[in-house]
């Protein structure tokens, strides 16, 4: 009977290896160029199953099922906060048609939606960034979280990286490091500019969040002249959760000044794994007084990077390599308008054996903005 019983849990552990598909995630370490194949741009405030689609920062393929999700950054004012499914017919010609096919809501432990700022400021979200992972069939999102500081009201939420299931159930959360943490004094991350991307590594065993701006502690935000803004990528192991590293990356200056004098901002909108110590990194450069945006793509890379996890400050511990970056496209010299672009993502494989990437902007639900959808073909050394 023992060795009946020890049979059949050998032949349960055999069959569960033999099920569990391997996935290699898709990478470009040695990309040459960025081919710009076309452009489809989505109705604005395009009506789809009682939700208003906009403010897209984020994308990711599904490459077993040819399909794509695009999470929206409404913090939930105009519907719950969500993901699309969506179908992107791209081909060395161009983008064809762009065809939404579904829209899930983020729910939270309970099992609800997610409050509006009207309802309860102090947990409603700011979505931003959004990954699947095969291996799991789980997805992983995340919020900036608020810091609203005043004389009559203070909103601290901390920014959230969190799992779910494709249906958009609550699985759990990653721990936050003590940097990331919001404070009413200027210390910790800045009021909307915090994990604006996720990148897989390490075929889905880590992953990388990436903060848009620099924290408080770290130094000034990017302005028109180099003042050294520096922010932090942070490295997860995906089976703990728990921080391993930090990265340091420098930003490029603002690339246009304000006209006139007002808001200008540059900073990380999205990265995506191009290997396992290597990273695509999209700043995206706004100045008032002009709509388009500068979008750069570079490669970072992170290998002679110094971990910096236990630096609470950089402008105190100055003693730190940051990361070895290299430009791959600027968006400004494709010759045409370009828009907030925050999200990007590898898609299928053209017929000659090159990737494509695909990038989406999020048109903050402004009707002087388009939601515009790009197509590249990646073509490698």
């Amino acid at each position: 009977m023992k060795h009946f019983s020890l049979l059949i849990i050998s032949i349960i552990i055999l069959s569960a290896s033999f099920s569990q598909k391997k996935y290699t995630l898709p990478t470009a370490p040695n990309i040459k160029e960025l081919k710009f194949l076309g452009e489809y741009d989505v109705p604005h405030n395009m009506k789809f199953m009682s939700t208003t689609i906009g403010g897209l920062s984020g994308i990711d393929y599904d490459s077993e099922k040819n399909l794509y999700y695009a999470i929206s950054d409404d913090r939930c004012d105009l519907a719950p906060a969500r993901f699309y499914t969506l179908k992107i017919a791209a081909t060395s010609k161009g983008i064809d048609t762009v065809i939404f096919t579904n829209v899930t809501s983020f729910l939270q432990s309970d099992g609800i939606v997610y409050p509006n700022s009207k309802q309860l400021p102090y947990h409603t979200p700011d979505p931003e960034a959004l990954r699947y992972n095969p291996t799991t069939n789980q997805m992983i999102w995340t919020s900036e979280g608020e810091r609203e500081v005043g004389i009559f009201k203070n909103v601290l939420e901390n920014p959230a990286i969190t799992t779910i299931t494709p249906t958009g159930k609550y699985i759990d959360t990653f721990p936050l490091p003590p940097q990331l943490l919001m404070h009413k004094e200027e210390i910790g991350p800045r009021k909307n500019g915090v994990f604006e991307g996720i990148a897989f590594a390490n075929d889905y065993k880590d992953a990388f969040v990436s903060v848009e701006e620099p924290l408080y502690q770290d130094g000034e935000r990017a302005d028109t002249q180099d003042v050294n803004p520096v922010i932090r990528i942070l490295k997860y192991d995906l089976l703990t959760k728990k921080n391993t590293a930090q990265y340091a990356y420098k930003l490029e200056p603002v690339a246009h000044s304000a006209i006139p004098f007002g808001f200008k901002i540059n900073g990380v909108s999205d990265i995506l794994g191009a290997a396992n110590d290597k990273l695509l990194v999209m700043e995206r450069s706004f100045s008032t007084g002009r709509m388009a945006c500068t979008i750069k793509i570079f490669e970072a890379d992170l290998s002679k990077a110094t971990n910096i996890k236990d630096y609470p400050s950089l402008l105190e511990n100055k003693n730190y390599t940051t990361a070895k970056k290299r430009l791959i496209l600027n968006m400004d010299n494709l010759k045409r308008y370009v828009d907030n672009v925050e999200g990007m993502t590898f898609g299928p494989t053209l017929p000659n054996g090159h990737k494509t990437l695909i990038t989406i902007v999020d048109n903050n639900f402004n009707i002087f903005e388009t939601t515009q959808v790009f197509a590249f073909e990646v073509i490698e050394n």
